[in-house]
């Protein structure tokens, strides 16, 4: 496995692993890769110095707090792309994901609610689901 420190047109830092350098390329050229904090495809190989192991500590790039940000502003940009984007189909979410994927409706992207139990036979019927993240936190909500 090949680790790149890799960058996208923002600014946002992140790595990659590949199972050999030529698939960095591929994967690439296919518009496979994209920035975890943005979305955006437009991500190259940042410059990086080889790993050779040593006696002397370099402090953490970042600590938990600023990993959580990162993450929570990840999860809330993701949630906003599916409200924008897909249709929100609310309580009959079960229904209509069971339809589009035996065919019987338009193949789109939905979103809405589910029963733990309509969670549980959609995953055990093989449709594809994942939970949405939840909404951020109002600033007014925060300690």
């Amino acid at each position: 496995m090949i680790r790149y420190a890799l960058l996208c047109e923002h600014g946002h830092d992140f790595e990659g692993w590949f199972g050999a350098s030529a698939d960095f390329d591929d994967q690439q050229a296919r518009g496979l890769i994209e920035c975890p904090v943005c979305a955006t495809r437009a991500v190259r190989k940042a410059i990086m110095a080889p790993a050779v192991s040593g006696t002397r500590k370099r402090p953490a790039d970042q600590g938990p707090a600023q990993t959580q940000a990162m993450m929570m502003e990840a999860m809330g940009r993701i949630r906003r792309h599916v409200e924008d984007n897909f249709d929100d189909v609310g309580d009959t979410f079960a229904r209509e994901a069971r339809a589009i994927h035996e065919g019987r409706s338009e193949d789109r992207g939905i979103y809405g609610q589910a029963t733990p139990a309509e969670v549980r036979d959609l995953v055990e019927d093989g449709v594809p689901i994942a939970p949405l993240p939840p909404e951020p936190l109002k600033k007014s909500e925060l300690n």
